[in-house]
Protein backbone atom coordinates (compact mmCIF):
# COMPACT_ATOMS: atom_id res chain seq x y z
CA UNK A 1 0.00 0.00 0.00
CA UNK A 2 1.31 3.16 -1.02
CA UNK A 3 2.28 5.72 2.50
CA UNK A 4 0.95 9.26 1.94
CA UNK A 5 1.78 12.49 3.33
CA UNK A 6 0.35 13.35 6.65
CA UNK A 7 0.52 16.88 6.07
CA UNK A 8 -1.59 16.70 2.89
CA UNK A 9 -4.84 15.55 5.15
CA UNK A 10 -4.13 17.45 8.14
CA UNK A 11 -4.18 21.19 8.73
CA UNK A 12 -2.91 23.82 12.10
CA UNK A 13 -5.77 24.42 14.05
CA UNK A 14 -5.22 28.08 16.36
CA UNK A 15 -8.14 28.88 18.00
CA UNK A 16 -7.49 30.78 21.46
CA UNK A 17 -9.40 30.66 24.43
CA UNK A 18 -10.38 34.42 24.09
CA UNK A 19 -13.53 34.63 25.73
CA UNK A 20 -12.42 32.26 28.69
CA UNK A 21 -15.01 29.68 27.94
CA UNK A 22 -12.43 26.64 29.19
CA UNK A 23 -10.87 27.41 32.62
CA UNK A 24 -9.10 24.35 33.01
CA UNK A 25 -6.46 23.36 31.28
CA UNK A 26 -5.43 19.76 30.14
CA UNK A 27 -2.09 18.11 29.57
CA UNK A 28 -1.10 14.83 27.56
CA UNK A 29 0.58 11.90 28.64
CA UNK A 30 3.09 9.77 27.27
CA UNK A 31 0.42 7.37 27.24
CA UNK A 32 -1.34 9.58 24.72
CA UNK A 33 -3.70 10.87 26.91
CA UNK A 34 -5.44 13.66 27.73
CA UNK A 35 -4.98 15.02 31.98
CA UNK A 36 -5.43 17.68 34.19
CA UNK A 37 -2.47 19.91 33.54
CA UNK A 38 -0.43 19.96 37.20
CA UNK A 39 0.97 23.04 35.79
CA UNK A 40 0.93 26.15 38.29
CA UNK A 41 -1.81 28.48 36.65
CA UNK A 42 -1.77 31.53 38.79
CA UNK A 43 -1.99 34.95 37.12
CA UNK A 44 -1.37 32.82 33.99
CA UNK A 45 -3.36 34.38 31.11
CA UNK A 46 -6.16 31.62 30.29
CA UNK A 47 -6.81 33.66 27.13
CA UNK A 48 -3.91 33.03 25.36
CA UNK A 49 -4.62 28.85 25.39
CA UNK A 50 -5.83 27.24 22.76
CA UNK A 51 -9.34 25.43 22.23
CA UNK A 52 -9.38 21.37 21.54
CA UNK A 53 -12.66 20.68 19.85
CA UNK A 54 -14.13 17.30 18.94
CA UNK A 55 -12.16 15.11 16.71
CA UNK A 56 -9.52 17.07 16.81
CA UNK A 57 -5.86 16.43 18.06
CA UNK A 58 -3.03 17.98 20.18
CA UNK A 59 0.45 17.02 21.16
CA UNK A 60 3.66 18.56 22.54
CA UNK A 61 6.79 18.43 20.02
CA UNK A 62 9.31 20.11 22.94
CA UNK A 63 9.76 16.52 24.20
CA UNK A 64 10.18 14.02 21.77
CA UNK A 65 13.73 13.24 21.70
CA UNK A 66 13.87 12.65 25.68
CA UNK A 67 10.43 10.91 26.24
CA UNK A 68 10.68 8.84 23.43
CA UNK A 69 7.79 9.02 22.45
CA UNK A 70 5.11 12.19 21.10
CA UNK A 71 2.25 12.89 23.93
CA UNK A 72 -0.52 13.10 21.44
CA UNK A 73 -4.26 12.90 22.04
CA UNK A 74 -7.40 12.75 20.12
CA UNK A 75 -10.37 14.31 21.88
CA UNK A 76 -13.74 12.94 21.40
CA UNK A 77 -16.38 14.70 23.40
CA UNK A 78 -18.64 17.40 23.00
CA UNK A 79 -17.40 20.22 24.93
CA UNK A 80 -13.78 21.72 24.50
CA UNK A 81 -10.94 21.54 26.20
CA UNK A 82 -7.76 24.22 26.06
CA UNK A 83 -4.04 23.16 26.26
CA UNK A 84 -0.91 25.27 26.29
CA UNK A 85 -0.31 27.66 23.51
CA UNK A 86 3.19 25.83 23.04
CA UNK A 87 0.98 22.59 21.79
CA UNK A 88 0.69 21.62 18.20
CA UNK A 89 -3.40 21.81 17.47
CA UNK A 90 -4.58 20.10 14.48
CA UNK A 91 -8.01 18.78 12.64
CA UNK A 92 -8.13 16.38 9.48
CA UNK A 93 -9.44 17.94 6.69
CA UNK A 94 -9.93 14.92 4.16
CA UNK A 95 -12.56 13.59 6.12
CA UNK A 96 -13.76 11.79 3.50
CA UNK A 97 -10.14 10.11 3.04
CA UNK A 98 -9.21 9.96 6.97
CA UNK A 99 -11.40 8.61 10.24
CA UNK A 100 -9.60 10.55 13.12
CA UNK A 101 -9.95 7.16 14.99
CA UNK A 102 -7.97 5.32 12.66
CA UNK A 103 -5.25 8.23 12.52
CA UNK A 104 -5.24 8.49 16.25
CA UNK A 105 -4.37 4.60 16.21
CA UNK A 106 -1.26 4.96 13.88
CA UNK A 107 0.18 8.01 16.54
CA UNK A 108 -0.59 5.01 19.43
CA UNK A 109 1.90 2.84 16.98
CA UNK A 110 5.51 1.85 18.91
CA UNK A 111 6.91 2.67 15.60
CA UNK A 112 5.38 5.71 15.04
CA UNK A 113 7.11 6.64 18.15
CA UNK A 114 10.80 5.49 16.66
CA UNK A 115 10.60 7.07 13.43
CA UNK A 116 9.84 10.77 15.09
CA UNK A 117 12.41 10.26 17.67
CA UNK A 118 15.03 10.79 14.38
CA UNK A 119 13.35 13.77 13.33
CA UNK A 120 14.45 15.16 17.12
CA UNK A 121 16.85 18.48 17.38
CA UNK A 122 19.90 18.51 19.18
CA UNK A 123 18.29 20.52 22.33
CA UNK A 124 18.61 18.35 25.47
CA UNK A 125 14.84 17.51 25.46
CA UNK A 126 14.86 16.88 21.65
CA UNK A 127 12.15 19.08 20.06
CA UNK A 128 10.34 17.89 16.80
CA UNK A 129 9.56 20.41 14.21
CA UNK A 130 6.00 20.57 13.09
CA UNK A 131 6.97 20.72 9.53
CA UNK A 132 9.20 17.28 10.55
CA UNK A 133 5.54 16.08 11.60
CA UNK A 134 3.70 16.90 8.89
CA UNK A 135 6.35 15.24 6.28
CA UNK A 136 5.31 12.22 8.14
CA UNK A 137 4.05 9.12 6.07
CA UNK A 138 1.35 6.75 7.09
CA UNK A 139 -1.02 4.04 4.89
CA UNK A 140 -4.68 5.11 4.62
CA UNK A 141 -6.50 2.11 3.62
CA UNK A 142 -10.39 3.01 2.37
CA UNK A 143 -12.77 3.73 4.85
CA UNK A 144 -14.34 0.84 5.06
CA UNK A 145 -11.47 -0.63 6.00
CA UNK A 146 -10.45 1.70 8.33
CA UNK A 147 -13.65 1.30 9.89
CA UNK A 148 -12.92 -2.23 10.37
CA UNK A 149 -9.38 -1.93 11.91
CA UNK A 150 -10.99 0.52 13.96
CA UNK A 151 -13.67 -1.88 15.03
CA UNK A 152 -11.61 -4.53 15.71
CA UNK A 153 -9.40 -1.87 18.69
CA UNK A 154 -12.67 -0.57 20.00
CA UNK A 155 -13.75 -3.83 20.96
CA UNK A 156 -10.30 -4.89 22.94
CA UNK A 157 -9.93 -1.66 23.99
CA UNK A 158 -13.57 -1.89 25.63
CA UNK A 159 -13.01 -5.20 27.37
CA UNK A 160 -9.76 -3.86 28.73
CA UNK A 161 -11.94 -0.74 30.29
CA UNK A 162 -14.67 -3.74 31.30
CA UNK A 163 -11.89 -5.50 32.87
CA UNK A 164 -10.28 -2.38 34.66
CA UNK A 165 -13.57 -1.81 36.29
CA UNK A 166 -14.01 -5.39 37.67
CA UNK A 167 -10.40 -5.21 38.95
CA UNK A 168 -11.30 -1.88 40.71
CA UNK A 169 -14.18 -3.30 42.28
CA UNK A 170 -12.25 -7.03 43.17
CA UNK A 171 -10.15 -4.50 44.88
CA UNK A 172 -12.54 -2.58 46.88
CA UNK A 173 -14.07 -6.23 48.14
CA UNK A 174 -11.21 -7.37 49.70
CA UNK A 175 -10.37 -3.49 51.35
CA UNK A 176 -13.85 -3.96 52.73
CA UNK A 177 -13.14 -7.76 53.58
CA UNK A 178 -9.99 -6.50 55.43
CA UNK A 179 -11.72 -3.66 57.46
CA UNK A 180 -14.64 -6.22 58.84
CA UNK A 181 -11.99 -8.33 60.12
CA UNK A 182 -8.81 -6.20 61.28
CA UNK A 183 -10.47 -2.39 61.20
CA UNK A 184 -13.83 -1.35 61.75
CA UNK A 185 -15.20 -2.50 65.05
CA UNK A 186 -11.69 -3.34 66.65
CA UNK A 187 -10.46 -1.60 70.06
CA UNK A 188 -6.72 -1.83 69.80
CA UNK A 189 -6.78 -0.94 73.44
CA UNK A 190 -9.10 -4.03 74.17
CA UNK A 191 -8.19 -6.34 71.70
CA UNK A 192 -9.83 -10.12 71.64
CA UNK A 193 -7.91 -12.48 73.85
CA UNK A 194 -5.26 -14.07 72.20
CA UNK A 195 -4.87 -11.00 69.72
CA UNK A 196 -2.18 -8.62 69.84
CA UNK A 197 -0.57 -4.98 68.65
CA UNK A 198 2.69 -6.00 66.86
CA UNK A 199 4.16 -4.16 63.71
CA UNK A 200 5.46 -4.56 59.93
CA UNK A 201 8.83 -6.55 60.84
CA UNK A 202 6.80 -9.29 62.91
CA UNK A 203 4.53 -10.07 59.65
CA UNK A 204 7.11 -9.34 56.64
CA UNK A 205 10.13 -9.93 55.70
CA UNK A 206 12.18 -7.20 53.78
CA UNK A 207 14.24 -7.58 50.67
CA UNK A 208 15.76 -4.38 50.37
CA UNK A 209 19.24 -5.39 50.44
CA UNK A 210 18.53 -7.38 46.98
CA UNK A 211 17.66 -3.64 45.29
CA UNK A 212 19.74 -2.63 42.31
CA UNK A 213 21.07 0.78 42.61
CA UNK A 214 20.10 3.29 39.62
CA UNK A 215 24.09 4.34 39.55
CA UNK A 216 26.11 2.40 38.00
CA UNK A 217 24.92 1.64 34.91
CA UNK A 218 25.06 3.29 30.84
CA UNK A 219 21.12 3.42 29.92
CA UNK A 220 22.45 4.16 26.02
CA UNK A 221 24.48 1.18 25.94
CA UNK A 222 21.59 -1.11 26.18
CA UNK A 223 20.35 -3.46 24.56
CA UNK A 224 16.48 -2.59 23.74
CA UNK A 225 15.82 -6.43 22.51
CA UNK A 226 17.12 -6.91 25.93
CA UNK A 227 14.80 -4.98 28.07
CA UNK A 228 13.04 -8.65 29.29
CA UNK A 229 11.63 -8.06 32.48
CA UNK A 230 9.90 -4.72 34.26
CA UNK A 231 11.92 -2.34 36.18
CA UNK A 232 9.93 -0.46 39.12
CA UNK A 233 11.55 2.75 39.80
CA UNK A 234 13.38 5.67 37.46
CA UNK A 235 14.35 3.80 34.66
CA UNK A 236 12.70 1.62 31.57
CA UNK A 237 12.99 -2.10 31.38
CA UNK A 238 16.33 -3.73 31.88
CA UNK A 239 17.75 -7.46 31.76
CA UNK A 240 20.45 -6.93 34.47
CA UNK A 241 22.12 -9.61 36.40
CA UNK A 242 20.55 -12.62 37.67
CA UNK A 243 21.79 -11.73 41.53
CA UNK A 244 18.95 -8.84 41.37
CA UNK A 245 16.14 -10.39 39.68
CA UNK A 246 13.19 -11.35 41.90
CA UNK A 247 10.44 -13.74 40.85
CA UNK A 248 7.62 -14.34 42.37
CA UNK A 249 4.76 -12.42 44.65
CA UNK A 250 6.22 -9.73 46.36
CA UNK A 251 4.70 -6.08 47.53
CA UNK A 252 6.70 -2.42 46.82
CA UNK A 253 6.79 0.48 48.96
CA UNK A 254 7.77 3.41 47.73
CA UNK A 255 11.17 4.79 50.34
CA UNK A 256 11.37 8.41 48.62
CA UNK A 257 9.77 10.58 46.35
CA UNK A 258 6.26 9.89 45.60
CA UNK A 259 5.05 8.35 48.88
CA UNK A 260 2.19 8.61 50.24
CA UNK A 261 -1.15 9.24 49.35
CA UNK A 262 -3.83 12.26 50.01
CA UNK A 263 -5.25 9.75 52.26
CA UNK A 264 -1.77 9.58 54.25
CA UNK A 265 -1.69 5.58 53.09
CA UNK A 266 1.79 4.73 51.38
CA UNK A 267 2.08 4.21 47.86
CA UNK A 268 2.38 0.76 47.48
CA UNK A 269 2.18 -2.30 44.15
CA UNK A 270 1.66 -6.07 44.00
CA UNK A 271 4.14 -7.49 41.60
CA UNK A 272 4.19 -11.21 40.25
CA UNK A 273 6.80 -13.03 38.21
CA UNK A 274 9.66 -11.72 37.20
CA UNK A 275 11.46 -8.02 37.81
CA UNK A 276 14.10 -6.20 39.75
CA UNK A 277 13.78 -2.64 41.36
CA UNK A 278 16.23 0.23 42.18
CA UNK A 279 16.57 1.46 45.15
CA UNK A 280 13.26 3.59 45.78
CA UNK A 281 10.86 1.02 46.24
CA UNK A 282 11.18 -1.31 49.19
CA UNK A 283 10.58 -4.55 48.86
CA UNK A 284 8.42 -7.06 50.65
CA UNK A 285 6.85 -10.60 51.48
CA UNK A 286 4.52 -12.03 54.17
CA UNK A 287 5.80 -14.37 56.92
CA UNK A 288 4.62 -15.99 59.89
CA UNK A 289 1.03 -16.68 58.67
CA UNK A 290 0.79 -13.40 56.62
CA UNK A 291 0.98 -13.80 52.82
CA UNK A 292 1.54 -10.88 50.56
CA UNK A 293 -2.43 -10.37 49.80
CA UNK A 294 -2.61 -9.32 53.68
CA UNK A 295 0.56 -7.26 53.77
CA UNK A 296 -0.75 -5.45 50.99
CA UNK A 297 -4.60 -4.41 52.32
CA UNK A 298 -2.60 -3.65 55.15
CA UNK A 299 -0.52 -0.83 53.83
CA UNK A 300 -3.29 -0.51 51.93
CA UNK A 301 -4.99 0.98 55.19
CA UNK A 302 -1.76 2.36 56.68
CA UNK A 303 -1.34 5.88 58.14
CA UNK A 304 2.28 6.90 57.65
CA UNK A 305 2.27 10.52 57.49
CA UNK A 306 4.23 10.36 61.03
CA UNK A 307 6.47 7.74 59.26
CA UNK A 308 7.58 10.24 56.63
CA UNK A 309 11.05 12.16 56.75
CA UNK A 310 13.13 14.29 54.48
CA UNK A 311 13.12 18.06 53.37
CA UNK A 312 12.48 18.99 50.00
CA UNK A 313 11.94 15.08 48.88
CA UNK A 314 9.58 13.00 50.93
CA UNK A 315 11.21 9.44 52.14
CA UNK A 316 10.31 6.89 54.56
CA UNK A 317 13.06 4.74 55.47
CA UNK A 318 13.63 1.37 55.85
CA UNK A 319 13.52 1.11 59.84
CA UNK A 320 10.37 3.45 60.03
CA UNK A 321 8.59 1.55 57.53
CA UNK A 322 9.03 -2.32 59.77
CA UNK A 323 7.20 -0.45 62.56
CA UNK A 324 3.71 0.43 60.75
CA UNK A 325 1.61 -1.08 63.65
CA UNK A 326 -0.23 -4.47 62.33
CA UNK A 327 -3.22 -6.11 64.11
CA UNK A 328 -1.72 -9.70 64.90
CA UNK A 329 -5.01 -11.98 65.42
CA UNK A 330 -4.85 -15.87 66.68
CA UNK A 331 -4.00 -18.13 63.78
CA UNK A 332 -7.09 -19.52 63.32
CA UNK A 333 -8.71 -16.19 62.40
CA UNK A 334 -5.71 -15.50 60.78
CA UNK A 335 -6.11 -18.50 58.58
CA UNK A 336 -10.41 -17.60 58.09
CA UNK A 337 -9.14 -14.31 56.70
CA UNK A 338 -6.81 -15.81 54.38
CA UNK A 339 -9.71 -17.88 53.41
CA UNK A 340 -11.59 -15.03 52.05
CA UNK A 341 -9.29 -12.91 50.77
CA UNK A 342 -7.61 -15.17 48.46
CA UNK A 343 -10.23 -16.03 46.21
CA UNK A 344 -11.29 -12.34 45.73
CA UNK A 345 -7.41 -11.45 44.86
CA UNK A 346 -6.90 -14.88 42.30
CA UNK A 347 -10.22 -13.52 40.56
CA UNK A 348 -8.25 -10.23 40.23
CA UNK A 349 -5.47 -11.88 38.95
CA UNK A 350 -6.92 -13.76 36.05
CA UNK A 351 -8.49 -10.60 35.24
CA UNK A 352 -4.88 -8.98 35.41
CA UNK A 353 -3.76 -11.41 33.29
CA UNK A 354 -6.40 -11.30 30.50
CA UNK A 355 -5.75 -7.70 30.07
CA UNK A 356 -2.19 -8.66 29.66
CA UNK A 357 -2.91 -10.73 27.06
CA UNK A 358 -6.07 -8.08 25.55
CA UNK A 359 -2.96 -5.66 25.71
CA UNK A 360 -0.32 -7.67 23.54
CA UNK A 361 -3.48 -7.90 21.22
CA UNK A 362 -3.62 -4.37 20.44
CA UNK A 363 -0.16 -4.17 20.10
CA UNK A 364 -0.15 -6.45 16.89
CA UNK A 365 -2.79 -5.31 15.61
CA UNK A 366 -1.47 -1.66 15.97
CA UNK A 367 2.04 -3.62 14.22
CA UNK A 368 -0.28 -4.81 11.40
CA UNK A 369 -1.17 -1.34 10.59
CA UNK A 370 2.10 -0.86 8.62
Amino acid sequence: MEYKRLGDYIREVNVRNRELRVTKPMGINIDKHFMPSVANIIGTDLSAYKLVYKNQFACNLMHVGRDEKIPMAMWNDANPIIVSPAYFVFEITKTEDLLPEYLMMWFRRAEFDRNAWFYTDADVRGGMNKDALLDMRLPIPSLARQREIVSEYETLTRRIRLNEQMIAKLEETAQALYRKMFVDGVDKENLPEGWRMGKLDDVAECYDSKRRPVAGYDRDKMDSSKKIYPYYGAAALMDYVDDYIFDGDYILMGEDGTVINEDNTPVVQYVRGKFWVNNHAHILKGKNGFDENLIYLILKNADVHELVTGGVQAKINQENMMKIPVTIPLQEVLANSKGQVSPVFKTLFLQQKENSKLTELLSLLLAKMG
